[in-house]
Protein backbone atom coordinates (compact mmCIF):
# COMPACT_ATOMS: atom_id res chain seq x y z
CA UNK A 1 0.00 0.00 0.00
CA UNK A 2 1.52 3.28 -1.14
CA UNK A 3 1.93 5.97 1.48
CA UNK A 4 -0.09 8.22 -0.80
CA UNK A 5 -3.01 5.79 -0.77
CA UNK A 6 -5.31 4.86 2.12
CA UNK A 7 -6.54 1.46 3.20
CA UNK A 8 -10.18 2.00 2.35
CA UNK A 9 -11.34 -1.42 3.54
CA UNK A 10 -9.83 -1.26 7.04
CA UNK A 11 -9.20 2.34 8.19
CA UNK A 12 -11.85 4.13 10.34
CA UNK A 13 -14.74 5.28 8.15
CA UNK A 14 -15.31 8.89 9.25
CA UNK A 15 -11.60 9.70 9.51
CA UNK A 16 -10.85 8.09 6.14
CA UNK A 17 -13.61 9.99 4.33
CA UNK A 18 -12.54 13.24 5.96
CA UNK A 19 -8.88 12.80 5.02
CA UNK A 20 -9.82 11.85 1.46
CA UNK A 21 -12.37 14.63 0.99
CA UNK A 22 -10.50 17.70 2.26
CA UNK A 23 -7.87 17.59 -0.53
CA UNK A 24 -10.63 17.06 -3.10
CA UNK A 25 -12.43 20.17 -1.84
CA UNK A 26 -9.33 22.20 -2.62
CA UNK A 27 -9.10 20.66 -6.08
CA UNK A 28 -12.79 21.16 -6.80
CA UNK A 29 -12.57 24.81 -5.77
CA UNK A 30 -9.83 25.25 -8.34
CA UNK A 31 -11.87 23.37 -10.95
CA UNK A 32 -14.96 25.47 -10.32
CA UNK A 33 -12.82 28.59 -10.29
CA UNK A 34 -12.56 28.15 -14.06
CA UNK A 35 -16.18 29.17 -14.52
CA UNK A 36 -16.24 31.68 -11.64
CA UNK A 37 -13.10 33.48 -12.82
CA UNK A 38 -14.35 33.42 -16.41
CA UNK A 39 -17.71 34.79 -15.30
CA UNK A 40 -16.14 37.62 -13.30
CA UNK A 41 -13.83 38.85 -16.04
CA UNK A 42 -16.44 38.39 -18.77
CA UNK A 43 -18.93 40.38 -16.64
CA UNK A 44 -16.56 43.34 -16.98
CA UNK A 45 -17.15 43.25 -20.75
CA UNK A 46 -20.90 43.92 -20.39
CA UNK A 47 -24.33 42.34 -19.86
CA UNK A 48 -24.53 40.87 -23.40
CA UNK A 49 -21.23 39.02 -22.92
CA UNK A 50 -22.28 37.87 -19.43
CA UNK A 51 -25.60 36.59 -20.79
CA UNK A 52 -23.73 34.83 -23.62
CA UNK A 53 -21.42 32.93 -21.27
CA UNK A 54 -24.44 32.08 -19.11
CA UNK A 55 -26.00 30.34 -22.12
CA UNK A 56 -22.85 28.23 -22.58
CA UNK A 57 -22.94 26.64 -19.11
CA UNK A 58 -25.42 23.82 -19.89
CA UNK A 59 -23.50 22.92 -23.05
CA UNK A 60 -20.00 22.99 -21.55
CA UNK A 61 -21.30 20.95 -18.62
CA UNK A 62 -22.51 18.32 -21.12
CA UNK A 63 -18.91 17.68 -22.15
CA UNK A 64 -17.77 17.79 -18.54
CA UNK A 65 -20.56 15.35 -17.65
CA UNK A 66 -19.31 12.84 -20.21
CA UNK A 67 -15.89 12.96 -18.56
CA UNK A 68 -17.45 12.67 -15.10
CA UNK A 69 -19.44 9.63 -16.20
CA UNK A 70 -16.40 7.91 -17.69
CA UNK A 71 -14.48 8.78 -14.54
CA UNK A 72 -17.21 7.17 -12.42
CA UNK A 73 -17.06 3.99 -14.48
CA UNK A 74 -13.26 4.00 -14.31
CA UNK A 75 -13.16 4.57 -10.57
CA UNK A 76 -15.77 1.89 -9.82
CA UNK A 77 -13.95 -0.77 -11.85
CA UNK A 78 -10.41 0.07 -10.74
CA UNK A 79 -11.39 0.37 -7.06
CA UNK A 80 -13.12 -3.01 -7.17
CA UNK A 81 -10.10 -4.64 -8.82
CA UNK A 82 -7.77 -3.05 -6.27
CA UNK A 83 -10.08 -4.17 -3.46
CA UNK A 84 -9.84 -7.74 -4.74
CA UNK A 85 -6.04 -7.48 -5.30
CA UNK A 86 -5.88 -7.51 -9.13
CA UNK A 87 -3.44 -4.62 -9.80
CA UNK A 88 -2.63 -5.49 -13.43
CA UNK A 89 -6.26 -5.42 -14.49
CA UNK A 90 -6.65 -2.08 -12.72
CA UNK A 91 -3.80 -0.64 -14.84
CA UNK A 92 -5.30 -1.96 -18.06
CA UNK A 93 -8.69 -0.42 -17.33
CA UNK A 94 -7.10 2.90 -16.35
CA UNK A 95 -5.29 3.09 -19.68
CA UNK A 96 -8.38 2.10 -21.63
CA UNK A 97 -10.52 4.68 -19.87
CA UNK A 98 -8.23 7.58 -20.79
CA UNK A 99 -8.07 6.44 -24.42
CA UNK A 100 -11.84 6.05 -24.58
CA UNK A 101 -12.50 9.46 -23.04
CA UNK A 102 -10.33 11.25 -25.60
CA UNK A 103 -12.09 9.49 -28.48
CA UNK A 104 -15.62 10.13 -27.21
CA UNK A 105 -15.07 13.73 -26.11
CA UNK A 106 -13.32 14.48 -29.40
CA UNK A 107 -16.32 13.18 -31.34
CA UNK A 108 -18.77 15.13 -29.14
CA UNK A 109 -16.74 18.32 -29.56
CA UNK A 110 -16.72 18.03 -33.37
CA UNK A 111 -20.50 17.65 -33.34
CA UNK A 112 -20.74 20.58 -30.96
CA UNK A 113 -18.80 22.97 -33.19
CA UNK A 114 -21.15 22.35 -36.13
CA UNK A 115 -24.32 22.69 -34.05
CA UNK A 116 -23.69 25.92 -32.11
CA UNK A 117 -26.40 28.01 -33.80
CA UNK A 118 -29.27 25.48 -33.62
CA UNK A 119 -28.54 24.41 -30.03
CA UNK A 120 -28.16 27.90 -28.58
CA UNK A 121 -31.03 29.16 -30.72
CA UNK A 122 -33.30 26.58 -29.08
CA UNK A 123 -32.11 27.79 -25.68
CA UNK A 124 -33.28 31.31 -26.49
CA UNK A 125 -30.02 33.06 -27.37
CA UNK A 126 -30.56 36.22 -29.40
CA UNK A 127 -28.80 37.18 -32.63
CA UNK A 128 -26.78 39.77 -30.67
CA UNK A 129 -25.50 37.11 -28.25
CA UNK A 130 -24.76 34.41 -30.85
CA UNK A 131 -21.41 35.88 -32.09
CA UNK A 132 -20.13 36.00 -28.50
CA UNK A 133 -21.26 32.41 -27.92
CA UNK A 134 -19.54 31.17 -31.08
CA UNK A 135 -16.28 32.95 -30.20
CA UNK A 136 -16.24 31.26 -26.82
CA UNK A 137 -17.51 27.79 -27.71
CA UNK A 138 -15.36 26.94 -30.75
CA UNK A 139 -12.16 27.27 -28.72
CA UNK A 140 -13.75 25.72 -25.62
CA UNK A 141 -14.65 22.56 -27.58
CA UNK A 142 -10.96 22.14 -28.45
CA UNK A 143 -10.07 22.41 -24.77
CA UNK A 144 -12.72 19.78 -23.98
CA UNK A 145 -10.49 17.08 -25.48
CA UNK A 146 -7.63 18.02 -23.15
CA UNK A 147 -10.10 18.25 -20.26
CA UNK A 148 -10.81 14.51 -20.63
CA UNK A 149 -7.30 13.37 -19.70
CA UNK A 150 -6.90 14.99 -16.26
CA UNK A 151 -10.53 14.34 -15.25
CA UNK A 152 -10.43 10.60 -16.01
CA UNK A 153 -6.79 10.37 -14.89
CA UNK A 154 -7.74 11.85 -11.53
CA UNK A 155 -10.41 9.15 -11.19
CA UNK A 156 -7.65 6.56 -11.47
CA UNK A 157 -5.76 8.24 -8.64
CA UNK A 158 -8.86 8.49 -6.44
CA UNK A 159 -9.73 4.83 -7.04
CA UNK A 160 -6.34 4.00 -5.51
CA UNK A 161 -7.17 6.14 -2.46
CA UNK A 162 -5.05 9.16 -3.47
CA UNK A 163 -7.12 12.34 -3.37
CA UNK A 164 -4.29 14.79 -2.70
CA UNK A 165 -2.63 14.57 -6.11
CA UNK A 166 -5.82 15.23 -8.11
CA UNK A 167 -6.26 18.36 -6.02
CA UNK A 168 -2.77 19.51 -6.94
CA UNK A 169 -3.56 18.92 -10.62
CA UNK A 170 -6.75 20.98 -10.41
CA UNK A 171 -5.00 23.70 -8.41
CA UNK A 172 -2.35 23.91 -11.12
CA UNK A 173 -5.00 24.21 -13.83
CA UNK A 174 -6.98 26.79 -11.84
CA UNK A 175 -3.90 28.93 -11.25
CA UNK A 176 -2.93 28.89 -14.92
CA UNK A 177 -6.49 29.79 -15.92
CA UNK A 178 -6.65 32.67 -13.42
CA UNK A 179 -3.34 34.10 -14.64
CA UNK A 180 -4.15 33.94 -18.36
CA UNK A 181 -7.82 35.02 -18.13
CA UNK A 182 -7.30 38.81 -17.72
CA UNK A 183 -4.27 38.78 -20.02
CA UNK A 184 -6.09 37.13 -22.92
CA UNK A 185 -9.49 38.78 -22.37
CA UNK A 186 -8.24 42.37 -22.07
CA UNK A 187 -4.78 42.10 -23.65
CA UNK A 188 -1.36 42.96 -22.26
CA UNK A 189 1.54 44.53 -24.17
CA UNK A 190 1.93 42.74 -27.51
CA UNK A 191 -0.86 40.28 -26.62
CA UNK A 192 -4.10 41.53 -28.22
CA UNK A 193 -7.42 41.67 -26.35
CA UNK A 194 -9.47 38.60 -27.33
CA UNK A 195 -12.62 39.46 -25.39
CA UNK A 196 -14.82 36.53 -24.44
CA UNK A 197 -12.71 34.21 -26.61
CA UNK A 198 -9.76 34.89 -24.30
CA UNK A 199 -11.57 33.12 -21.45
CA UNK A 200 -11.79 29.95 -23.56
CA UNK A 201 -8.14 30.29 -24.61
CA UNK A 202 -7.03 30.50 -20.96
CA UNK A 203 -8.96 27.31 -20.21
CA UNK A 204 -7.34 25.55 -23.17
CA UNK A 205 -3.82 26.41 -21.99
CA UNK A 206 -4.63 25.22 -18.46
CA UNK A 207 -5.92 21.84 -19.61
CA UNK A 208 -3.00 21.20 -21.97
CA UNK A 209 -0.56 21.64 -19.09
CA UNK A 210 -2.68 19.51 -16.73
CA UNK A 211 -3.02 16.71 -19.31
CA UNK A 212 0.73 16.51 -19.87
CA UNK A 213 1.43 16.32 -16.14
CA UNK A 214 -1.25 13.67 -15.42
CA UNK A 215 -0.07 11.33 -18.20
CA UNK A 216 3.52 11.53 -16.95
CA UNK A 217 2.43 10.98 -13.35
CA UNK A 218 0.19 7.96 -14.02
CA UNK A 219 2.44 6.13 -16.49
CA UNK A 220 5.98 6.93 -15.31
CA UNK A 221 5.95 7.89 -11.61
CA UNK A 222 3.01 5.94 -10.15
CA UNK A 223 2.64 3.05 -12.60
CA UNK A 224 -1.16 3.19 -12.26
CA UNK A 225 -1.66 2.88 -16.02
CA UNK A 226 0.34 1.08 -18.70
CA UNK A 227 3.15 3.16 -20.30
CA UNK A 228 1.69 2.53 -23.76
CA UNK A 229 -1.55 2.49 -25.69
CA UNK A 230 -3.69 -0.62 -25.40
CA UNK A 231 -3.71 -3.12 -28.22
CA UNK A 232 -6.93 -3.39 -30.20
CA UNK A 233 -7.87 -6.60 -28.37
CA UNK A 234 -7.18 -5.00 -24.97
CA UNK A 235 -9.19 -1.94 -25.91
CA UNK A 236 -12.10 -4.11 -27.06
CA UNK A 237 -11.97 -5.97 -23.73
CA UNK A 238 -11.91 -2.90 -21.46
CA UNK A 239 -14.28 -0.62 -23.38
CA UNK A 240 -17.57 -2.53 -22.87
CA UNK A 241 -16.95 -2.86 -19.13
CA UNK A 242 -16.12 0.83 -18.75
CA UNK A 243 -19.11 1.85 -20.83
CA UNK A 244 -21.43 -0.49 -18.91
CA UNK A 245 -21.04 1.79 -15.88
CA UNK A 246 -19.59 4.91 -17.50
CA UNK A 247 -22.18 5.40 -20.25
CA UNK A 248 -25.27 5.36 -18.00
CA UNK A 249 -23.33 7.52 -15.51
CA UNK A 250 -22.37 9.92 -18.29
CA UNK A 251 -25.95 9.89 -19.55
CA UNK A 252 -27.24 10.66 -16.07
CA UNK A 253 -24.78 13.55 -15.74
CA UNK A 254 -25.52 14.82 -19.25
CA UNK A 255 -29.23 14.98 -18.42
CA UNK A 256 -28.41 17.78 -15.97
CA UNK A 257 -27.29 20.27 -18.64
CA UNK A 258 -30.17 19.16 -20.89
CA UNK A 259 -32.57 20.06 -18.11
CA UNK A 260 -30.46 23.16 -17.46
CA UNK A 261 -30.94 24.19 -21.07
CA UNK A 262 -34.71 23.87 -20.71
CA UNK A 263 -34.64 25.91 -17.51
CA UNK A 264 -32.43 28.53 -19.17
CA UNK A 265 -34.99 28.80 -21.97
CA UNK A 266 -37.72 29.38 -19.36
CA UNK A 267 -35.58 32.04 -17.67
CA UNK A 268 -34.78 33.65 -21.05
CA UNK A 269 -38.45 34.57 -21.44
CA UNK A 270 -37.88 37.10 -18.63
CA UNK A 271 -35.09 38.90 -20.52
CA UNK A 272 -31.27 38.99 -20.71
CA UNK A 273 -31.00 40.37 -17.17
CA UNK A 274 -32.72 37.24 -15.84
CA UNK A 275 -30.41 34.99 -17.89
CA UNK A 276 -27.36 36.86 -16.58
CA UNK A 277 -28.54 36.46 -12.96
CA UNK A 278 -29.40 32.78 -13.54
CA UNK A 279 -25.99 32.08 -15.06
CA UNK A 280 -24.08 33.73 -12.21
CA UNK A 281 -26.26 31.97 -9.64
CA UNK A 282 -25.62 28.59 -11.26
CA UNK A 283 -21.87 29.12 -11.10
CA UNK A 284 -22.01 30.25 -7.47
CA UNK A 285 -24.06 27.11 -6.76
CA UNK A 286 -21.08 25.02 -7.85
CA UNK A 287 -18.92 26.63 -5.18
CA UNK A 288 -21.67 26.42 -2.56
CA UNK A 289 -22.00 22.68 -3.23
CA UNK A 290 -18.25 22.07 -3.23
CA UNK A 291 -18.28 19.72 -0.23
CA UNK A 292 -21.03 17.60 -1.78
CA UNK A 293 -19.19 17.48 -5.10
CA UNK A 294 -15.98 16.50 -3.31
CA UNK A 295 -17.76 13.70 -1.46
CA UNK A 296 -19.19 12.50 -4.77
CA UNK A 297 -15.55 11.94 -5.80
CA UNK A 298 -14.35 10.25 -2.58
CA UNK A 299 -17.36 8.23 -1.40
CA UNK A 300 -17.60 6.05 -4.57
CA UNK A 301 -14.05 4.59 -4.42
CA UNK A 302 -14.59 3.91 -0.70
CA UNK A 303 -17.85 2.11 -1.47
CA UNK A 304 -16.42 0.26 -4.49
CA UNK A 305 -13.38 -1.07 -2.62
CA UNK A 306 -15.50 -2.24 0.31
CA UNK A 307 -18.07 -3.69 -2.09
CA UNK A 308 -15.24 -5.58 -3.82
CA UNK A 309 -14.03 -6.81 -0.41
CA UNK A 310 -17.61 -7.88 0.55
CA UNK A 311 -17.83 -5.40 3.44
CA UNK A 312 -21.41 -4.17 2.97
CA UNK A 313 -21.66 -3.06 6.61
CA UNK A 314 -18.94 -0.46 6.06
CA UNK A 315 -20.76 0.73 2.92
CA UNK A 316 -23.97 1.26 4.90
CA UNK A 317 -22.18 3.11 7.72
CA UNK A 318 -20.35 5.40 5.28
CA UNK A 319 -23.54 6.20 3.35
CA UNK A 320 -25.65 7.07 6.42
CA UNK A 321 -22.85 9.14 7.99
CA UNK A 322 -22.40 11.11 4.78
CA UNK A 323 -26.13 11.82 4.35
CA UNK A 324 -26.43 13.26 7.86
CA UNK A 325 -23.35 15.40 7.36
CA UNK A 326 -24.40 16.99 4.05
CA UNK A 327 -27.83 18.01 5.32
CA UNK A 328 -26.32 19.87 8.29
CA UNK A 329 -23.44 21.36 6.27
CA UNK A 330 -25.54 22.61 3.37
CA UNK A 331 -28.08 24.18 5.73
CA UNK A 332 -25.22 26.24 7.18
CA UNK A 333 -24.11 27.19 3.66
CA UNK A 334 -27.65 28.32 2.80
CA UNK A 335 -27.81 30.58 5.85
CA UNK A 336 -24.45 32.11 4.96
CA UNK A 337 -25.49 32.77 1.36
CA UNK A 338 -28.67 34.48 2.51
CA UNK A 339 -26.66 36.84 4.69
CA UNK A 340 -24.08 37.55 1.98
CA UNK A 341 -26.48 37.73 -0.99
CA UNK A 342 -26.43 41.57 -1.31
CA UNK A 343 -22.62 41.65 -1.37
CA UNK A 344 -22.26 38.69 -3.74
CA UNK A 345 -24.72 40.28 -6.18
CA UNK A 346 -22.75 43.54 -6.24
CA UNK A 347 -19.54 41.67 -7.14
CA UNK A 348 -20.98 40.05 -10.27
CA UNK A 349 -23.48 42.62 -11.54
CA UNK A 350 -23.85 46.35 -12.12
CA UNK A 351 -27.40 46.67 -13.43
CA UNK A 352 -30.11 47.05 -10.80
CA UNK A 353 -32.41 44.37 -12.22
CA UNK A 354 -29.61 41.78 -12.44
CA UNK A 355 -28.59 42.53 -8.85
CA UNK A 356 -32.17 42.14 -7.58
CA UNK A 357 -32.75 38.85 -9.42
CA UNK A 358 -29.42 37.43 -8.29
CA UNK A 359 -30.24 38.30 -4.67
CA UNK A 360 -33.59 36.53 -5.03
CA UNK A 361 -31.82 33.44 -6.38
CA UNK A 362 -29.29 33.41 -3.52
CA UNK A 363 -32.00 33.88 -0.91
CA UNK A 364 -34.17 30.95 -2.01
CA UNK A 365 -32.34 28.30 -4.08
CA UNK A 366 -29.58 27.39 -1.52
CA UNK A 367 -32.26 26.06 0.87
CA UNK A 368 -32.47 22.99 -1.36
CA UNK A 369 -28.74 22.28 -1.57
CA UNK A 370 -28.78 19.71 1.27
CA UNK A 371 -31.55 17.74 -0.41
CA UNK A 372 -29.68 18.02 -3.69
CA UNK A 373 -26.62 16.63 -1.89
CA UNK A 374 -28.52 13.48 -0.92
CA UNK A 375 -29.50 12.96 -4.55
CA UNK A 376 -25.99 13.51 -5.92
CA UNK A 377 -24.32 11.22 -3.38
CA UNK A 378 -26.92 8.48 -3.72
CA UNK A 379 -26.48 8.61 -7.48
CA UNK A 380 -22.70 8.24 -7.21
CA UNK A 381 -23.11 5.50 -4.60
CA UNK A 382 -25.35 3.50 -6.94
CA UNK A 383 -22.65 3.68 -9.62
CA UNK A 384 -20.05 2.62 -7.06
CA UNK A 385 -22.20 -0.45 -6.30
CA UNK A 386 -22.19 -1.20 -10.05
CA UNK A 387 -25.87 -0.22 -10.42
CA UNK A 388 -25.55 2.35 -13.25
CA UNK A 389 -29.07 1.92 -14.60
CA UNK A 390 -30.55 2.61 -11.18
CA UNK A 391 -28.50 5.82 -11.04
CA UNK A 392 -29.72 6.78 -14.51
CA UNK A 393 -33.36 6.17 -13.55
CA UNK A 394 -32.89 8.30 -10.43
CA UNK A 395 -31.52 11.15 -12.56
CA UNK A 396 -34.45 10.92 -14.97
CA UNK A 397 -36.90 11.01 -12.04
CA UNK A 398 -35.19 14.02 -10.51
CA UNK A 399 -34.91 16.13 -13.65
CA UNK A 400 -37.87 15.24 -15.84
CA UNK A 401 -40.48 13.93 -13.41
CA UNK A 402 -39.86 16.48 -10.66
CA UNK A 403 -37.46 19.35 -11.41
CA UNK A 404 -38.38 20.58 -14.89
CA UNK A 405 -42.18 20.14 -14.53
CA UNK A 406 -42.21 21.68 -11.03
CA UNK A 407 -40.04 24.61 -12.16
CA UNK A 408 -42.17 25.29 -15.23
CA UNK A 409 -45.36 25.21 -13.18
CA UNK A 410 -43.82 27.45 -10.51
CA UNK A 411 -42.75 29.99 -13.14
CA UNK A 412 -46.21 30.04 -14.67
CA UNK A 413 -47.89 30.63 -11.31
CA UNK A 414 -45.42 32.92 -9.51
CA UNK A 415 -42.78 33.88 -12.14
CA UNK A 416 -39.09 33.45 -11.24
CA UNK A 417 -39.67 33.34 -7.49
CA UNK A 418 -42.13 30.48 -7.99
CA UNK A 419 -39.61 28.68 -10.17
CA UNK A 420 -36.96 28.90 -7.43
CA UNK A 421 -39.28 27.54 -4.70
CA UNK A 422 -40.50 24.78 -7.01
CA UNK A 423 -36.92 23.58 -7.41
CA UNK A 424 -36.68 23.03 -3.66
CA UNK A 425 -39.91 21.00 -3.67
CA UNK A 426 -38.55 18.88 -6.55
CA UNK A 427 -35.31 18.19 -4.64
CA UNK A 428 -37.30 17.14 -1.55
CA UNK A 429 -39.34 14.58 -3.50
CA UNK A 430 -36.30 13.14 -5.28
CA UNK A 431 -34.17 12.99 -2.10
CA UNK A 432 -36.87 10.93 -0.36
CA UNK A 433 -36.98 8.46 -3.26
CA UNK A 434 -33.16 8.25 -3.42
CA UNK A 435 -32.64 7.56 0.29
CA UNK A 436 -35.34 4.88 0.50
CA UNK A 437 -34.10 3.22 -2.68
CA UNK A 438 -30.45 2.97 -1.62
CA UNK A 439 -31.11 1.81 1.95
CA UNK A 440 -33.29 -0.99 0.58
CA UNK A 441 -30.52 -1.95 -1.85
CA UNK A 442 -28.06 -2.17 1.03
CA UNK A 443 -30.40 -4.48 2.95
CA UNK A 444 -30.67 -6.74 -0.09
CA UNK A 445 -26.88 -6.86 -0.50
CA UNK A 446 -26.46 -7.64 3.22
CA UNK A 447 -28.84 -10.59 2.94
CA UNK A 448 -26.99 -11.83 -0.16
CA UNK A 449 -23.65 -11.55 1.65
CA UNK A 450 -24.95 -13.55 4.62
CA UNK A 451 -26.26 -16.31 2.32
CA UNK A 452 -22.92 -16.54 0.48
CA UNK A 453 -20.97 -16.73 3.77
CA UNK A 454 -23.22 -19.56 4.98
Amino acid sequence: MSKRNRDLVNDPIAQTLKQMTIPVIVGMIMLMSFSIVDTYFVSLLGTDELAAISFTFPVTFTVISLNIGLGIGTSALIAKYLGSGDDHMAKEFGTGAIMLSVILVGALSIIGVFSIEPIFGLMGASSDQMPHIRQYMVLWYVSGVFLAIPMVGNSVLRAAGDTKTPSIVMALGGLINAVFDPILIFGLGPIPAMGIQGAAAATLIAWIVASTYVLYLLSVKRHLILPRLLTLDEFKFTTPKILKIGLPAAGANMLTPVAGGILTAIVASYGPEAVAAWGVGSRIESIASIVVLALSMTLPPFISQNFGADKIGRVAQAYCFTMRFVIIWQLGVAMLMMLLSPYIALIFADEKEVIELLQLFLFIVPLGYGLQGIIILTNSSLNAMHKPMAALILSVLRLFVFFVPFSFLGSQLYQLEGMFWAGIAANFCTAAVAYIWFTRLLKQESVTEMVVQQ
